[in-house]
């Protein structure tokens, strides 16, 4: 019986008291089988780089470098200095576009131990909301699951509710997340031929979903917010203006990124409430960024409303680029500040000088009225100026929420 065992001629032991050789490459550790070769060493590890972001290594050579640029910082920082200059070289492109470069994801990297190559800026509001929902979910029980809550948005000028429970909000959060996945080349948890509507997509879920989400959704939902983490950490720098469509609108990925945190942490919050647990704000500065998302996006909505003859007519358009009429939004609390949202023409910039009204709410005020959680009536705690203009931006901002 072959035992596996190399009967061939025996070497002799190394002398324990010889010193090792200053010029012997020292391997790279890792988990690993014992009868597995060791490792490449760092040194042709690194000599690999330049091959890898060009994606001419083998897969075996692959998993050995991307394993590497975990736990080596100059590697990693080496590595995304050429998948940006390996962008630039690609003449038959827009330069403008973002340079994935077929960028693959990196299912293994983090198996064993936290990356060292760091999260995008816009990116880290979505790790942080993720892992703060994970980590209230990991202890759930069936009934915890299982436990009935409702959802709430603002629509047709009036506030509007759907039924699910703990496992189909994740299930909720997983496919409209697939929006971003999918921009990124990435699989959509809903197939190819998946509609692009936050809506459509989420009833699609809840209608072939047999048997109703259970608690097996937390893992896919996890693994795809993992890999979302990870391939636009890879990603390079262009890729923050990848456009993400959400079927009658597109966002910026850097602004997708924040619009799902947001969401997360609203149902989080949701969820929270159903299973009688607390769940705090974001932190300020991510809340400051949710925030300043919802400002920006108010001038495009109110236009849209206006069109729908849902808000009042403009009343002194202007040169795009110039100073209207506008409303000076005070957010008070953490993640607050000031901003100046044009009036007549998302064209227009909002100034301080040009203020015809003033509303100030509390931060996470603000956000509960733009996820529809609480009506415009009820939302200002102070009001001052044109009441039109302060009408109009209210029932906008509320109208920015959707299932």
């Amino acid at each position: 019986m072959d035992s596996g065992v190399d009967c061939g001629t025996p070497q002799e032991p190394a002398d324990p008291t010889d010193p090792p050789d200053p010029t012997e490459e020292r391997y790279v550790t890792g988990e690993r089988h014992p009868h597995d070769p060791p490792p490449p060493s760092h040194s042709v590890l690194k000599s690999l780089l330049g091959a890898w972001a060009l994606a001419a290594c083998s897969s075996e050579e692959t998993t050995h470098v991307e394993n590497h640029l975990t736990e080596c910082a100059p590697c990693a920082d080496e590595a995304l200095k050429l998948r940006d200059a390996v962008g630039l070289l690609q003449t038959d492109r827009n330069l403008d576009l973002p340079p994935l470069l077929r960028s693959r994801v990196l299912e293994n990297c983090l198996d064993r131990r936290a990356a060292r190559i760091p999260v995008p800026v816009w990116a880290t509001p979505y790790d942080a909301e993720t892992a703060r929902l994970d980590a209230l979910l990991r202890d759930f029980g069936d009934a915890e699951w299982h436990a009935p809550l409702q959802l709430k948005w603002f629509e047709k000028e009036e506030s509007a509710a759907r039924r699910a429970t703990v496992a189909g909000v994740i299930g909720h959060l997983m496919t409209v997340d697939g929006l971003v996945t999918s921009s990124l080349g990435l699989d959509d948890p809903l197939g190819a031929a998946a509609p692009l509507s936050p809506t459509d997509r989420t009833e699609a879920f809840w209608r072939t979903a047999h048997p109703p989400p259970t608690r097996t959704i937390r893992e896919p939902w996890r693994d795809q917010s993992h890999t979302l983490i990870r391939t636009v950490s890879f990603a390079g720098r262009g890729v923050a203006e990848l456009s993400v469509s959400y079927g009658e609108f597109s966002l910026p990925l850097r602004d997708a990124m924040i619009d799902r945190a947001f969401e997360c942490w609203i149902h989080g919050w949701d969820i929270a409430e159903a299973v009688d647990y607390p769940y705090p704000a974001p932190s300020g500065p991510h809340l400051r960024v949710m925030i300043d998302l919802a400002a920006q996006l108010i001038p495009s909505a109110l236009a849209n409303r206006r069109r729908a003859g849902l808000a009042s007519p403009a009343r002194q358009l202007v040169v795009p680029g110039s100073p209207g009429r506008s409303l000076h939004l005070e957010v008070e609390g953490a993640g607050g500040g000031n901003w100046y949202i044009a009036l007549d023409s998302p064209a227009a910039v909002g100034t301080a000088e040009r203020t015809v009204a003033q509303v100030a709410l509390d931060g996470v005020e603000f956000c509960q009225l733009v996820a529809g959680h609480i009506s415009p009536e009820d939302a200002a705690a102070g009001q001052d100026g044109d009441r039109e203009a302060i009408r109009d931006v209210l029932f906008t901002a509320a109208s920015l929420s959707r299932l």
